[in-house]
């Protein structure tokens, strides 16, 4: 297995999005969707606390944390990472965008390109999602990328597998 901390940090892109580093430049458009450990900032200086426990996170190889970022406008518009179970060959796959970039393929975009490098320069064995049972939204994404229900969870919860 290939796993982080890389010597670089991989950026990865397609013709809509790259899914790149989060630089402390970023921190003022990802406030709004800025969380660790379920979280939310309150403001900038808490967001940039949050992203370098994210960044030590990376070092210590326990995840990989991308900013999505609009090539049309390099701005970012949301986060996509994998943040559980590397350790194990697996990765839980996270990621929120900013309200007025939803519907937009953003995402479907950002997840392709997270499960190509997982499969492919991770070799993980296994990858899985969970959101809550009232985001539609998410559950359409994770189906129509062919994750499959697993089970449902406490509070209100629902975990997915990639089918493979």
């Amino acid at each position: 297995m290939n796993l982080p901390p890389y010597q670089d940090f991989p950026t990865i892109s397609d013709e809509k999005i790259s899914l790149r580093k989060i630089i402390a430049s970023d921190m003022n458009d990802l406030l709004e969707i800025s969380y660790y450990d379920a979280k939310q900032a309150k403001n900038v200086e808490e967001a940039i606390e949050m992203q370098a426990k994210i960044d030590k996170d990376y070092d210590d190889g326990n995840s990989i944390h991308w900013g999505i970022e609009d090539i049309s406008t390099n701005k970012i518009v949301g986060t996509c990472g994998y943040y559980r179970g590397l350790d194990k060959g697996e990765g839980e796959l996270g990621c929120v965008l900013l309200p007025q970039f939803r519907g937009q393929g953003f995402m479907t975009n950002a997840m392709l390109l997270a499960i190509d490098f997982g499969l492919k320069n991770m070799a993980l064995k296994r990858i899985w999602a969970v959101t809550s049972k009232q985001n539609i939204q998410a559950i359409k994404l994770l189906e129509r990328l062919n994750f499959i229900k697993l089970t449902d969870l406490p509070d209100d919860e629902i975990e997915y597998e990639l089918k493979r």
